[in-house]
């Protein structure tokens, strides 16, 4: 190998560990071996999977849900929105990343968490050793929250949904919980925890602490949104991704 070449590997190893480093991981060598293992074993997984009548069973439950959720005028999000966002990953997933609604970004092209918070929340993921493949992610409400809902092209129009459409629009991610089956849920932000928990702390004292929603583990933490105004927090978020982490290898947390 020519030393250009050795110098380009050690540059990106050298960024890696920079990242764990902001996310206040001070055992490097530990995660990343952990990750390859994790990485190993979600392969093995899911090739042992590809064809279970259960997944199959998973797949073509989710699909009707979205053709509903596609034609749900239940609230006036509804009318506003371009388009539904479902939710994506795998229909098997063990975890299950929950937001508040989608964004600009998301309404214009179906799919949740796409932005620059959603570039970030895949960081998260791959950064426990997954993909965006092998766990779910979704939003509490499936239509674009807008300060201006006459404008679906105008950009900083996001606002977080209200109890009341957060209510109605909970249903669809109970039947998606119910189809997906997922060992954890982290909520991400305080829409989506107070949401689920129906709790009035603020997400600064709540994040960390394990509840339960309909008998599921649930673990609340800051929106990667929160992350990209405030960098000194995603070492809190990376703490509540380890108990994350070792849950979903120990089912003890």
């Amino acid at each position: 190998m020519k030393q250009s070449e050795y110098l380009k590997i050690l540059n990106l190893v050298k960024i890696s560990l920079k990242e764990y480093s902001d996310w206040g991981e001070n055992e490097i060598y530990k995660y990343l071996v952990a990750d390859t293992k994790a990485s190993k074993s979600i392969l093995q997984a899911t090739k042992q999977k590809t064809f279970s009548t259960e997944i199959l069973y998973s797949k073509e439950e989710l699909g009707k849900l979205r053709e509903e959720i596609n034609s749900c005028k239940k609230c006036p999000l509804g009318e506003s929105r371009l388009n539904a966002v479902f939710g994506v990953g795998s229909p098997s997933a063990d975890l299950i990343f929950v937001g508040e609604g989608p964004g600009y970004d998301e309404d214009h092209k179906g799919e949740p968490f796409i932005g620059k918070a959603g570039h970030l929340l895949t960081k998260i993921i791959e950064a426990m050793g997954q993909t965006r493949e092998t766990v779910y992610i979704a939003n509490i409400v499936k239509c674009h929250p807008m300060i201006d809902p006459s404008n679906s092209e105008k950009r900083a129009n996001d606002r977080p949904p209200t109890p009341e459409e957060m209510s109605v629009c909970r249903n669809y991610l109970d039947m998606q919980l119910e189809i997906i089956k997922p060992k954890i849920i982290v909520t991400l932000g305080a829409s989506s925890t107070k949401g689920l928990l129906n709790n009035k702390e603020p997400i600064s004292q709540i994040r960390g602490l394990v509840k339960e929603y309909k008998g599921i583990k649930l673990m609340p933490t800051y929106h990667p949104a929160a992350l990209l105004r405030n960098p000194n927090l995603k070492k809190f978020v990376w703490e509540d991704m380890k108990k994350v982490m070792h849950f979903l290898d120990t089912r003890e947390i």
